[in-house]
């Protein structure tokens, strides 16, 4: 990156008050802020690129991140890169670090995916570094990825279900078929605190169900079966929204047995589910039966109301 000689950078810098340590990084944040209005593109990536090259204050360097987000210029990926690998292991920069892996997720550039395995896989990293690499690796959409984040999701030695539960979206951001197994063995532990981290099986089933359209696996049918039954209401209602997009006939079946679940909004997911998935009669069934709490029958008026009044109301006229 050449330095344009109409800018003095020594002096925006002087101006942002970023030279030395400021006293007031507020103050500093809001005037790198500010530089968008007396720049144009061109001159800030060369300006925010001398920022993050030269600067060392987490202050300085995480205003620069998120004024650089706004223009997104790919020109400024081995500064990142290279502040996501040079700060590791200082405690101060985990913040920052963690900013940069979000802002390299934004770039989508797949040279990028080698610096986040890097840190991914380094299991004496910081957790919030590797939860933003994880992330990332999921935005930018690189199958390069999808083993090593399987061998995260599957790793019951990672001290972190945070990192695991990350690594689990990242790959069903990805959309890959090759994690099938990974994320179904997730929802088959029955070890102690796995199975009552119901984040983590939240989001497993989240990725499932983008990956539903791409398979017809029987024993990815059960695991959504079975979880079904799990003592977390917000797991049920993600299992219910997986089978919904399961190409199996008995779907339809498993998520009408949920209308009686013990809680309303399991019901309401339920019901909407079928609805989806074959219209309008659901409805009149559940407002016609006594079988039905009150509850549902509202929510079932309401759909009405809400997807078919109007459409009926427009063909009336």
């Amino acid at each position: 990156m050449r330095e344009n000689e109409n800018l003095n950078l020594r002096e925006i810098a002087r101006w942002c008050g970023a030279d030395g340590l400021p006293e007031n990084s507020k103050e500093v944040v809001e005037k790198i802020f500010d530089l968008e209005n007396r720049y144009d593109e061109k001159e800030l990536v060369e300006i925010y690129g001398y920022f993050l090259r030269t600067f060392n204050s987490p202050a300085v360097l995480e205003g620069v991140i998120k004024a650089q987000d706004k223009i997104r210029n790919a020109e400024l990926l081995p500064c990142l890169i290279d502040i996501l690998i040079s700060k590791k292991g200082e405690d101060e920069f985990i913040s920052t670090r963690a900013m940069c892996a979000k802002a390299i997720a934004n770039l989508k550039d797949t040279s990028a995916v080698n610096a986040l395995l890097y840190c991914l896989n380094n299991k004496e990293e910081n957790y919030k570094v590797r939860f933003a690499c994880a992330d990332a690796l999921g935005k930018i959409g690189d199958r390069f990825a999808v083993t090593p984040l399987i061998n995260v999701v599957r790793d019951e030695d990672e001290k972190s279900l945070y990192l695991r539960e990350s690594a689990a979206t990242a790959l069903g951001m990805l959309g890959d078929s090759r994690a099938v197994d990974a994320l179904v063995g997730i929802l088959e532990t029955k070890k102690g605190i796995i199975d009552k981290f119901t984040f983590l099986k939240e989001r497993v089933l989240e990725a499932l169900s983008k990956l539903a359209s791409s398979t017809d696996d029987e024993r990815v049918f059960k695991a959504l079966k079975n979880s079904l039954h799990d003592e977390s209401s917000q797991v049920r209602i993600n299992a219910i929204e997986a089978l919904m997009d399961f190409n199996n006939p008995e779907a339809y079946e498993l998520i009408h047995a949920c209308l009686y679940d013990k809680d309303d909004e399991v019901k309401k997911n339920a019901l909407v589910a079928l609805y989806n998935m074959r219209g309008r009669g659901i409805l009149d069934e559940v407002i016609s039966s006594d079988l039905y709490s009150d509850g549902l029958k509202i929510e079932a008026v309401g759909l009405i109301d809400e997807y078919e009044t109007g459409e009926e109301g427009i063909s009336d006229g």
